[in-house]
């Protein structure tokens, strides 16, 4: 069982707050896998308020105790490192610069153009300014900063978030990627920024801490590719030669699309199983009785459990038991209070 990476919007000014270690301590418990929320690499790497960041020395430090919390319990914990591209606004920015992209593609759609503001009102995504070869070195190069700090912290390993529309998934799908130059055009050439970034982290802190996440059919954030099979089977298959030892990679169903449910259709994350040569994680929308399925079919070897988990800080015994699960609040999903946060009851508290 997997606690999956889930902003919950607490961590004030990009600070870990003390009480971030309860709240994974709670779910927290021997034999689990643990994901820390989306985790800002770089000062222009946030598009929300009051999401982590692991790029300055006071936040490395007030991630330790959150860290000691969740190892004390005998879990695994991983630290999702974050940059959001485009997915952000000059509000966010040093000296009110457009946020940076790909290229200069901003999120349009009516469904996912709306950026939340620092102070919580909404605001129309901004036209990004497209990275240059220098401003794409000086990324992977934060990624890598952040991996150490990570590891410095305690985690014992890092996940890359190449999914759901952020910075490296806009490198990686072709609906935000019109690069001309090695980095935009062929599959190949997209997926380079991943890949750098992927072996800057491990030689940093060994591939065997490092995970990464995917969404190829995702449409989040305005992310879309025309042939999501062959470009992540490509990607897939360049991790598995280069790394071999990577701790694993974590796909995102088809029946999920960033919040919201759809139908799969034909899309399947088979595909990419029958190639992965390491772990595999699926998330999206599972119950306990999907999540067992997929692991006795081989289509994952590990589940992730995201809303359930959040309103079930015991979901493993809650599981073992049988027992009835609390609902979720979604409106206390990014709010800034301790209700929908701390407050969650327990098995034996629920009776």
């Amino acid at each position: 069982m997997v606690y999956p990476p889930l902003t919950r919007c607490r961590a004030f000014d990009t600070i870990p707050q003390p009480w971030m270690a309860e709240y994974y301590g709670q779910r927290a418990s021997a034999g689990t896998l643990l994901i820390a929320e989306a985790t800002i690499v770089d000062q222009d790497g946030q598009g929300f308020p009051h999401t982590p960041g692991i790029f300055s020395s006071e936040q490395t430090e007030a991630w330790k105790p959150v860290v000691k919390a969740v190892r004390d319990k005998g879990a695994v914990f991983f630290c999702q490192l974050w940059h959001v591209g485009r997915a952000s606004h000059n509000a966010y920015q040093k000296d009110g610069k457009p946020p940076v992209s790909s290229s200069e593609v901003k999120i349009a759609s009516e469904k996912w153009k709306t950026c939340i503001m620092p102070d919580g009102s909404l605001s129309e995504y901004p036209v990004p300014a497209a990275l240059d070869k220098q401003g794409i070195k000086d990324k992977v190069q934060a990624y890598r900063k952040a991996a150490r700090n990570a590891i410095d912290a305690g985690f014992n390993g890092i996940e890359l978030h190449g999914a759901h529309g952020y910075l490296i998934d806009q490198f990686t799908k072709d609906s935000v990627n019109k690069r001309t130059d090695e980095y935009g055009g062929s599959i190949e050439n997209r997926c380079r920024f991943a890949l750098e970034v992927v072996t800057a982290v491990a030689e940093e802190i060994g591939a065997e801490r490092v995970g990464i996440r995917l969404s190829p059919f995702s449409t989040f954030n305005d992310a879309t590719d025309t042939t999501p099979y062959s470009t992540i089977i490509y990607l897939v298959e360049q991790l598995n030669a280069r790394f071999p030892n990577m701790a694993y990679l974590h796909m995102v169903e088809p029946r999920v699309d960033g919040v919201e449910s759809k139908e799969p259709g034909d899309k399947s994350l088979t595909p990419f199983r029958k190639i992965w040569k390491g772990p595999m994680i699926s998330a999206g929308g599972h119950t306990k009785e999907t999540g067992a399925a997929a692991v006795a079919k081989g289509d994952a070897d590990l589940v992730a459990y995201g809303r359930i988990w959040i309103a079930n800080p015991d979901l493993p015994l809650r599981f073992q038991k049988g027992a009835d699960l609390n609902p979720y609040d979604r409106n206390t999903f990014y709010s800034q209070g301790k209700e929908g946060y701390l407050d969650y009851p327990f098995l034996e508290e629920a009776k």
